[in-house]
């Protein structure tokens, strides 16, 4: 119960933040402009690097870490100072770093300041503590909070397309407030730190580990905004930056999975418990194809209106990004039970570094001469090429310890109702006007046609929420 408790709690998250952007978006797009909203997001990407190389993996390796070691109270608490006091020190070097850019960069620099307080806020980012201890509930009331706040400022203090810098501070300073928050539950959560037997230094190799398929994950998760800002202006940044948002919003409820199921494997993992592990594996992958399908073909027959309706007529090219980008819901699943739910709780970093690299070649290699040839559109491919390249590579190193078969078992009757759902929904969307009740009405008759069908063709998923309500009464 605890199990579908955290998933449910991070399911309510999902869908309370796909309900922000569509407050937020529109308004964004509007009075920021896509000049604006592309200077966010390619200032934004250039900060990530930052982020990134000052976390060091530490993250993930320390969830993984709580996870394992919960059970020994005095032991997790060590570990637990020992892993923020190592992040405090690898934040300062890499803010230290940011600085030394910012005297020779050229142009943003105020974006730039605001953007680093999200460096910041990465230092004090111990959620990667109740994520280990599998305590949802508080980092997802942290969340709330942050993303109440932010909405609440933007349209306080965002009024024209000069308020650029104060968009940035809104979601930067809000991220810093939300993770000093958590910081008040740890009286009740860890012991005091034992100052004189610190041992920082045997936590850099596991996390280094971990950090560089962080590295080559974020290479195609921002990579594109960076080069997309360079290579053809901010305004193709921007354009990228809103269609990914889109299909991000619908990633995360599925992906809210990983979140819980991280901590879960690596604990059974640690108990040897092998055959639970795999079960786990198999209702997992059943439960996010069954999810994530409905919505890639469910977004990609709405996109072309649904972008001029939300974002404007400026952001009209979103649509045709949104209807390829949306591919990537299926496959990010996927690679998200395999990579982050098996290979990492099992230890298999190597495995895991390989094929976040592959992707990370794939999409390098690729933004280069598709930008150049396509422009905004050249990144969308690349980026669902480079999925296919790490989805790929997971299934081959994982064909020798699981039944690749009982993964995909019922994967046809998934897409055979996905795509007689896409046939109806993009018909439908054709005809009609692009507004909000017509928009519903294609989600609802989609979501009927999609469940309905998986009924008739007794998906397995189905039967597993039907046998799952039989053993509630």
């Amino acid at each position: 119960m605890k199990l579908i408790k955290n998933y449910f709690y991070n399911v309510g998250y999902q869908v309370f933040i796909l309900l922000v952007p569509l407050v937020t978006t529109p308004y964004i797009t509007r009075v920021l402009g896509s000049t604006g909203v592309g200077i966010n997001a390619y200032t934004n990407s250039i900060i990530q690097y930052f982020i990134l190389f000052g976390s060091i993996g530490i993250s993930l390796y320390g969830n993984r870490t709580i996870a394992y070691e919960r059970d020994d109270k005095q032991k997790m608490s060590q570990s637990f100072w020992e892993i923020s006091i190592l992040r405090f020190i690898t934040i300062a070097l890499a803010y230290v770093a940011f600085l030394v850019f910012l005297l020779f960069t050229k142009k943003y620099h105020q974006f730039y300041f605001y953007q680093s307080f999200q460096v910041i806020a990465a230092a004090f980012d111990i959620s990667w503590l109740f994520m280990g201890l599998e305590d949802f509930k508080r980092t997802v009331l942290r969340n709330f909070m942050v993303k109440i706040i932010s909405v609440i400022s933007i349209f306080m203090f965002v009024k024209t397309s000069h308020d650029v810098g104060i968009y940035i501070l809104v979601l930067t300073l809000s991220t810093l407030l939300g993770n000093l928050s958590l910081w008040g539950y740890l009286k009740r959560t860890v012991n005091k730190p034992d100052l004189h037997h610190l041992h920082l230094f045997k936590h850099i190799r596991p996390s280094v580990s971990l950090f560089i398929p962080q590295i080559a994950t974020q290479i195609y998760l921002i990579l594109n905004k960076t080069m997309l800002g360079s290579i053809s202006g901010v305004q193709s940044s921007g354009f990228y930056e809103n269609s990914d948002k889109m299909v991000k919003m619908l990633l995360a409820v599925v992906t809210a999975t990983g979140t819980v199921m991280l901590p879960r494997m690596a604990h059974t993992f640690a108990a040897k418990d092998f055959k639970q592990l795999h079960k786990y594996l198999y209702t997992s992958f059943d439960f996010v194809s069954f999810i994530s399908i409905p919505l890639a073909f469910g977004l990609s027959a709405v996109a072309p209106k649904f972008a001029i309706w939300f974002m404007g007529k400026e952001f009209a090219i979103t649509g045709q990004l949104i209807a390829v980008l949306s591919i990537v819901i299926v496959l990010i699943a996927w690679s998200n039970v395999i990579g982050t739910q098996y290979l990492l709780p099992t230890n298999q970093t190597r495995q895991y570094t390989v094929s976040v690299t592959a992707g990370a070649v794939v999409n390098l290699l690729l933004n280069v001469w598709l930008i150049i040839q396509f422009g905004v559109m050249g990144a969308v491919v690349a980026t669902v090429l480079s999925e296919f390249a790490v989805t790929g590579l997971q299934l081959y190193f994982i064909r020798n310890q699981v039944k690749i078969t009982k993964l995909f078992g019922d994967l046809w009757k998934y897409l055979l109702s996905g795509l007689i759902m896409y046939l109806v929904v993009r018909y439908m969307n054709q005809i009609q006007a692009g507004n909000f009740i017509n928009f519903a009405i294609q989600a609802v008759i989609g979501g009927i046609i999609y469940i309905g069908l998986s009924l008739a063709l007794r998906a397995s998923f189905i039967k597993t929420i039907l046998g799952f309500i039989k053993s509630r009464r």
